[in-house]
């Protein structure tokens, strides 16, 4: 949702003039009003995103918008250059700039995440800042490829949340570089150590990303590294509130569905999702709802455990009293389903068909070979059977 995108220099033509800069607006209240309750009327849109406009300046003047990145449901994201807090001291703590900032004269860019202006939406931004906070502060180093916060601030009653900014996300990457193909298994293999070390600090912190996808994840391309981005979702392991609607559907993991406890290993399986998209530029399981992405989580992996289905809060709404499966076709029809010993189109033979596998050589066999194996432990349908990040770590596919 922070994705930037690059702004590719263009060599200037003989005797054409310099492009002008986005001038700088300060914004005020219409002339002759002092009532801060016609803020919202004013400044906001009647689902409460703040209306930014280009050029403006926001905390004081010391952001200038500069481009809208985008809208989400509960934000909207501007590119802005930060003109320096002129010794202010207002950075929230970031190891390295705590005190300083930056300094006066200096410029660089950053991606503001504007809240909408609900009570709601406000708790929620400020418990996304605490995580991140968390997070930074267990990574004083920034090694662990999680989106750094710089800090907060208000702007007409919306919480700011201001962060690093970097170019695309990887659904871009994968547009750009490997549309319906995906791309190089070597270049995932890259992406994937970093996303394992990503894991493995939420892990440590206890925290569950909760929205991880192909969007959710930025590339700085320069320096072909990701991070980890909008934990608006993301909670303590401790908050376990049991709702069929965590995680975005193709990236869900079956025990969301299915009304069961979860943990960190949620995230494992969207990750895997995750990889398998970069690596074919398709989507694994593309359910229209939960029970169709039941389906097709059976079709790759085989039958669920029936104890697994007993104890299942939501296991009526897609099993009968057998546990036999029943799947509601588009025209709500409801169709018993019965699901083979062996699944049909497991990862094997999706990613290594008999003509592929023949075509490669020796080494690419082999990688591709452990990616399977990677995947195929990732999306285990029991939560416990799913590898650590320790263990996706130390796994062949990462370890070449």
């Amino acid at each position: 949702m922070f994705a930037i995108g690059n702004d590719e220099k263009k060599p200037k033509k003989k005797g054409g003039k310099k492009k002008a800069g986005v001038p700088i607006v300060n914004r005020a209240l219409p002339s002759g009003t002092t009532d801060a309750s016609l803020l919202a009327d004013n400044y906001d849109d009647a689902e409460g995103y703040y209306r930014v406009i280009l050029g403006e300046a926001l905390d004081d003047g010391r952001y200038h918008v500069v481009a809208n990145l985008g809208k989400g449901m509960f934000s909207s994201v501007v590119k802005a250059r930060d003109l320096g807090d002129k010794g202010s001291g207002k950075y929230d703590g970031e190891p390295g700039l705590a005190g300083k900032g930056v300094g006066e004269g200096e410029r660089r860019d950053v991606a503001i995440k504007i809240v909408r202006s609900q009570e709601s939406m406000f708790k929620a931004g400020m418990k996304e800042a605490q995580i991140l906070r968390r997070l930074r502060d267990a990574d004083p180093d920034d090694k662990k490829h999680l989106v750094r916060l710089h800090r907060t601030f208000e702007h007409r009653g919306h919480l700011c949340l201001v962060f690093e900014s970097l170019s695309m996300n990887l659904r871009q990457v994968v547009k750009r570089y490997g549309k319906d193909v995906g791309l190089n298994l070597r270049a995932v293999r890259a992406y994937a150590s970093q996303m394992f070390l990503a894991l493995s600090l939420m892990r440590k912190c206890d925290i569950m990303h909760a929205d991880l996808k192909p969007d959710n994840i930025l590339v700085n391309e320069s320096k072909a590294t990701l991070k980890v981005c909008d934990l608006g979702s993301a909670s303590d392991v401790s908050e376990n509130e049991i709702t069929p609607y965590l995680v975005s559907r193709f990236y869900r993991a079956p025990e969301i569905i299915l009304g069961l406890p979860y943990d960190c290993s949620l995230d494992v399986w969207s990750i895997a999702c995750t990889l398998y998209e970069l690596y074919t530029g398709k989507i694994l399981f593309p359910g229209r709802t939960n029970n169709h992405m039941l389906l097709l989580i059976m079709e790759t992996k085989g039958k669920f455990n029936h104890k697994l289905i007993r104890k299942a809060r939501f296991h009526d709404q897609h099993f009968d009293e057998g546990l036999n499966f029943f799947y509601v076709e588009k025209s709500d029809n409801v169709t018993p389903r019965q699901i083979a010993g062996k699944p049909p189109s497991d990862l094997r033979s999706r990613l290594m068909p008999p003509g592929v596998a023949r075509k490669l050589k020796e080494d690419d066999a082999r990688l591709l070979t452990s990616f399977v194996d990677l995947l195929d432990k990732m999306l285990s349908l029991e939560p416990a059977r799913r590898p650590t990040p320790k263990e996706l770590l130390l796994h062949p596919f990462v370890r070449g």
